[in-house]
């Protein structure tokens, strides 16, 4: 046999080898695929039947590792809150070992899709995700920049403060709420400006998360940025002001709070002193006599007192 007949042999053998070991991977593939199919329907049925077999069957896929992970993030499409609910879970327990591919996933052309694997980042918490998390910032889908932003939020990176504090001004509502929670988890001095700004946004979600993310931040510089920005025309940016200053309720935060009983607008003065009244329960400092005295209208008084 010549050297060439030798050579063609070989080459065939291990085509044939090589065939045979793709079908054997492609075999594996399917089985594992149906072994999580099988325990999915356990582990995400809301039957009392299978009641006692929920946890183990979330366990048992958890505890496939990274292989499960393909087949679970292509369940993402599925209307079932339920299931939904269970995949993240699985994928939480899985860890970092699922992180890979779930960053990979965030390139899915199906918006829902990418939408919940950020959600499964968030949940999951993994550093490495911050980078393709602020890709997806800028995301043509709302739901996946809302998803996106609450992820990082949750993971509480420094690094994505930029595009956290970009988001603040998102033409959508419930992006600039996911916004300015992720701002107040992520302790971000830098949005404490844009935060009091948006303590006047239009969309009552957004304004009231950001009266919660400010008492997150550095409550000095808060009440520094709040004094000087009592006087906007905006009346909500004063009146929640007075809420966040009541809550501080530093010296300095009451400072604020008693210049604002002294103002021309009869609702800020209440505002105002129902903070007071809030921050020093007891009238240790003794500021209700003198706001009291003070006060001449009487829905005014009447709020104050109930306050009281």
């Amino acid at each position: 046999m010549s050297f060439t007949s030798k050579n063609v042999i070989l080459i065939l053998l291990l085509g044939f080898f090589i065939v045979g070991g793709g079908v054997e991977q492609v075999n594996a593939q399917q089985g594992l695929k149906k072994k999580v199919d099988e325990l999915f329907v356990k582990a995400s049925s809301g039957e009392v039947m299978f009641r006692d077999m929920v946890e183990p069957a979330k366990d048992s896929i958890a505890a496939m590792g990274a292989d499960a992970v393909p087949f679970l993030v292509e369940k993402f499409t599925t209307k079932s809150a339920r299931e939904r609910t269970t995949i993240i879970e699985i994928l939480k327990k899985i860890g970092s070992p699922a992180v890979p591919y779930l960053i990979r996933s965030l390139k899915n052309p199906d918006y829902l899709i990418v939408q919940r694997v950020c959600a499964a980042l968030g949940d999951i918490r993994d550093s490495s995700a911050v980078e393709p998390l602020m890709q997806v910032t800028s995301h043509k889908e709302w739901q996946v920049r809302e998803q996106a932003l609450g992820a990082l939020g949750n993971i509480a990176s420094s690094g994505a403060a930029d595009p956290i504090v970009f988001s603040l001004e998102d033409s959508i509502g419930l992006v600039r709420k996911a916004a300015v929670v992720a701002a107040g988890k992520t302790g971000l001095s830098e949005a404490i400006r844009p935060l009091v700004h948006m303590l006047g946004d239009d969309f009552y979600g957004a304004r009231l998360s950001a009266a919660d993310a400010l008492l997150r931040l550095d409550t000095t510089l808060v009440v520094e940025v709040l004094a000087d920005s009592m006087i906007s025309p905006n009346s909500f940016v004063g009146n929640l002001g007075c809420y966040v200053l009541g809550q501080i309720g530093s010296d300095d935060a009451i400072e604020v709070l008693m210049r604002q009983t002294r103002s021309e607008d009869p609702s800020r003065r209440a505002h105002a002193a129902v903070a007071i009244i809030k921050a020093d329960p007891d009238d240790n400092c003794g500021y209700r006599g003198r706001i009291l005295e003070n006060e001449t209208d009487r829905l005014t008084l009447l709020k104050i007192k109930s306050a009281i």
